[in-house]
């Protein structure tokens, strides 16, 4: 879709893009195939697009990928986008395309044959929250609407039944603290709990006159990989977000002394001494890699009548 049939599109129906859902449509042909190549879909793979707007990214998709899922959360762009795909309604909030793709005997998408789309009328983010669904075997590529990014990555981020693949356009100040390492200013809460599960593959930046509108602040698609085997157990997740927050809820203080909150100074110090971390260093110095591992420390030496 170029930017004038967006433009004409909105304008025939008398669509107003509302701003406080993050309503700036990627146009830019170029950099739909660059989150696309990212991807690397096949036509076995499943793709769940949130935000998926007039259906730009939608259209490349379709050609490439097996099955897609689109979440949209306003009802003008659901009727613009059943119109655009010849989508027919079935009574529930969503539609489907006529024309399935086969499937292999484990219910996945099968080679060759015309890609399935279903589009739901939902907030994403509540929909993620209420549909506990493995997701272990699909990948997210999606041009994030910007006011629900994060929560929405580190919601879908959690354990193995977190997408093998997420590829997504964020702010660009987002996309720095996905990718942030240690010591880097834009290294904090949200850097470890996607990283816990995912690993960075690569970014790129797109311009703001790629949009429409053009936002105010600049993009960046970047390319998150799930790791190969988790480096936390479910039982030690609740407690790694729980150390991870109150390390960073005063970032300048030392991580230790906010610790103490939760956690006993002697429990504190034999799990500092262990990983050889100083005792005056701030949370924004230590690596993903320590946080794991204090997380299994405080926890193996406090009492499981209190780790809940």
């Amino acid at each position: 879709m170029t930017l004038s049939e967006m433009r004409n599109l909105l304008a025939r129906d008398g669509i107003q893009l509302t701003k406080s859902l993050g309503q700036n449509f990627l146009h830019d042909a170029n950099q739909l195939r660059r989150i696309v190549a990212a991807a690397e879909l096949t036509r076995r793979d499943r793709v769940l697009e949130i935000g998926p707007g007039l259906g730009a990214l939608t259209e490349f998709l379709l050609e490439h990928a097996g099955e897609i899922l689109a979440i949209e959360k306003d009802a003008r762009l659901i009727e613009r986008l059943t119109e655009r795909f010849a989508l027919q309604p079935d009574g529930l909030p969503r539609v489907s395309a006529p024309h399935a793709s086969r499937e292999d005997s484990a219910g996945h998408p099968a080679g060759g044959g015309q890609a399935r789309l279903e589009l739901r009328h939902d907030d994403a983010l509540e929909f993620l929250k209420r549909e506990r669904r493995d997701w272990s075997a699909w990948k997210l590529v999606a041009n994030l609407p910007y006011s629900i990014a994060s929560p929405l990555l580190v919601e879908l981020a959690r354990g193995r039944a977190a997408p093998e693949r997420m590829v997504a356009t964020v702010q660009l100040e987002v996309a720095k603290r996905l990718l942030a390492p240690p010591g880097n200013k834009d290294y904090g809460i949200l850097t470890l709990l996607i990283q816990a599960d995912f690993m960075p593959k690569g970014w790129f930046k797109i311009p703001a006159g790629c949009f429409f509108p053009a936002p105010n602040v600049d993009s960046a698609c970047v390319c998150l990989v799930r790791r190969p085997a988790p480096l936390l157990t479910p039982a030690q997740r609740a407690a790694f977000a729980r150390i991870v927050k109150r390390a960073f809820s005063q970032r300048r203080k030392i991580m230790r002394k906010l610790l103490k909150e939760d956690w006993s100074e002697a429990i504190l110090s034999d799990g500092f001494a262990q990983l050889n971390l100083p005792p005056q260093i701030r949370a924004e110095n230590v690596s993903l890699d320590a946080f794991v591992k204090l997380t299994q420390l405080l926890l193996d030496a406090q009492p499981a009548e209190k780790q809940s």
